[in-house]
C-alpha cells in the first residue's frame, strides 16, 4: 500500500487541516495519510480527523523510540527543546517504518498542487526522490567549513545531492537496524562534525541518504528547465488559477510555507490582518471544509516584513547577548 505521511502537533494545526484539504481535492479522499506524532499535544488533530476516516495517527510507540533513541545518540544537542523548536522533527523517520511500502512525506506546512503519480513512479527505480533545490546552498545542510567534509563527500555530490527534508518519497525499511547501526558508528567516530549545527533533522536525514549511497532522485536536477517548477513561497512569481499555482505555466507540484512562523498563521486565523505570501490560497484550503469561519480581515494590512523583523530594542538585546 502507497501513502502520504506529514508531522504534526496541534501547534500546526490550521497548516494540516489546508494540507490535509488540499490532498483531497487534488489526490482524493480515499488516498490514506499518516500523521507522526511531533509530541504528545495533539488533541486538536485527533478531533479533526474523526471525520476523515483516511487520515490516521501512528501509534506504533515502539517506532517511535527507536528514532527517538536514534536522533538521541546521532545528534543529542537538537533534543534541546530550549536551543531547537523543531526538536521533534526527527520522527518523520518512523516513514522508513511503516505503514506504507512506499510513501511520500510532506511537511504540514505544505499544500499538494498537483498529482503525485509521478514522484509515487520513480519509487520503481529509485529508492528516495525528492524535488527541490537545496543543492543550491549546501551551508543549511552541512557544515562548510569542516575540513572532514570533503573526506567524506566529494564535491561533485554536495553540488547534486543535497536537498529539502519537507518533501520526500522513499520506502519502507531502506534504514533497517544494521544500517541505523552503522551510521551511527561512523557518525560518532567524526563524522557528526560535518553536519550544520542548525536545523533539527534535515542535516542528519541527508546525510543517512548520501552516506548510504542511496539511489536517488531529484526533478529538481534532472527535469528539463522548461519543465521544472519552484515549490517554496519565497518565489514571489507564480501565478494562481482556480486555486492552483502554475511557474510559468507549468503546475506546481506542492507549496512549500517554508520561513512563515506557525504563530503568525494562528494570528492571521484568528483574524489579525498580517500579510505572508500565498495568503489568500492557504486561507482558501485551511477553511475549504469551513467557509464560514474564514477570517473576515476588518483591521489595516500589517506587512509580513514588518511582523517578522526584529525590533531595534531586540536587535541591541541580541549583540548583548540578553534572552527576552
Amino acid at each position: 500500500m502507497n501513502g502520504i505521511c506529514t508531522l504534526a502537533n496541534d501547534t500546526v494545526y490550521d497548516q494540516l487541516i489546508a494540507l490535509l484539504n488540499s490532498i483531497e481535492v487534488i489526490l482524493g479522499s480515499n488516498i490514506p495519510v499518516c500523521i507522526y506524532p511531533f509530541d504528545e499535544q495533539i488533541e486538536q488533530i485527533k478531533a479533526e480527523i474523526i471525520n476523515r476516516p483516511n487520515v490516521f495517527i501512528y501509534e506504533d510507540s515502539a517506532s517511535i523510540q527507536r528514532w527517538d533513541e536514534f536522533m538521541e545518540a546521532a545528534a543529542p544537542e537538537r533534543l534541546n527543546r530550549k536551543k531547537f523548536r523543531l526538536y521533534g522533527a526527527h520522527r518523520r523517520f518512523c516513514a522508513f517504518d511503516g505503514p506504507f511500502a512506499k510513501f511520500i512525506y510532506l511537511d504540514a506546512d505544505t499544500l499538494v498542487m498537483n498529482s503525485l503519480d509521478a514522484v509515487f513512479d520513480k519509487l520503481d527505480k529509485y529508492d528516495f526522490v525528492v524535488y527541490d533545490f537545496q543543492f543550491r546552498d549546501p551551508t543549511k545542510v552541512y557544515n562548510i567549513q569542516s575540513p572532514k567534509l570533503l573526506e567524506v563527500f566529494e564535491q561533485n555530490r554536495l553540488d547534486s545531492e543535497i536537498f529539502c527534508s519537507g518533501f520526500y518519497a522513499s520506502k519502507q525499511g531502506v534504514f533497517d537496524r544494521d544500517t541505523r547501526e552503522w551510521l551511527l558508528g561512523k557518525l560518532l567516530s567524526g563524522e557528526a562534525e560535518i553536519l550544520y549545527a542548525g536545523a533539527g533533522e534535515q542535516p542528519l536525514l541527508n546525510y543517512m541518504v548520501m552516506k548510504t549511497g542511496m539511489n536517488s532522485y531529484n526533478f529538481g536536477c534532472s527535469l528539463p528547465d522548461d519543465e521544472k517548477t519552484g515549490c517554496s513561497v519565497t518565489s514571489p512569481h507564480f501565478q494562481t488559477r482556480d486555486n492552483i499555482l502554475y511557474d510559468k505555466g507549468n503546475r506546481l507540484t506542492y507549496l512549500h510555507y517554508i520561513g512563515v512562523q506557525p504563530d503568525l498563521i494562528r494570528r492571521v486565523c484568528a483574524g489579525e490582518n498580517i500579510e505572508f505570501p500565498y495568503r489568500d490560497l492557504f486561507l482558501h484550503y485551511r477553511y475549504l471544509r469551513e467557509p464560514s469561519k474564514r477570517p473576515v480581515f476588518r483591521e489595516p494590512l500589517k506587512s509580513y516584513a514588518d511582523i517578522s523583523a526584529p525590533s531595534l530594542l531586540e536587535r541591541v538585546l541580541r549583540r548583548l547577548r540578553i534572552n527576552l
